[in-house]
């Protein structure tokens, strides 16, 4: 992954997430893997919201597949942070998405990863062509800064 420092304005969609207390590990900090627990729920929250997922009771859902973060500084209980989110590439059945996390009132990321998303049929796991509003929900999301 490369480590060229994306700006927040690089990232079409933004949200802010509040830390919590047992986000902290015994170092002070959010642990590492908790950063994926933000970036998971901020893609998710896209894909309900814009592209009318159903994690519930929907024919098709997105499994992670792969994923991987680049961490530039810590961050630490209390407080906010900032997960910024747009697709680097988007084919049929998978979606590669651009993830960074800021400081409130940072442009410099505290990390930056990579998650691959695989659509689903929820009856067998099988993989299925996203569905067409996931799809336009998605293109909203593409930013040249990302491609690759």
């Amino acid at each position: 992954m490369s480590t060229d420092r994306l700006q927040l304005d690089d990232f079409p969609f933004r949200r802010r997430v509040s830390t919590r207390w047992t986000d902290n590990d015994v170092y002070g900090h959010v642990n590492n893997a908790v950063y994926y627990h933000y970036f998971d729920s901020v893609i998710n929250a896209w894909l309900i919201e814009e592209g009318g997922l159903d994690i519930h009771q929907g024919d098709v859902v997105g499994f992670i597949v792969r994923s991987e973060c680049d961490y530039f500084a810590p961050v630490s209980y209390p407080g906010d942070v900032e997960i910024g989110v747009a697709v680097a590439r988007l084919g049929n059945s998978s979606v590669t998405y651009s993830v960074g996390l800021f400081k409130p009132g940072e442009a410099s990321a505290c990390a930056l990863a990579r998650m691959v998303h695989v659509f689903v049929r929820t009856a067998d796991n099988t993989p299925v062509p996203m569905p067409v509003p996931i799809r336009q929900a998605l293109e909203r999301l593409v930013h040249p800064r990302h491609a690759g």
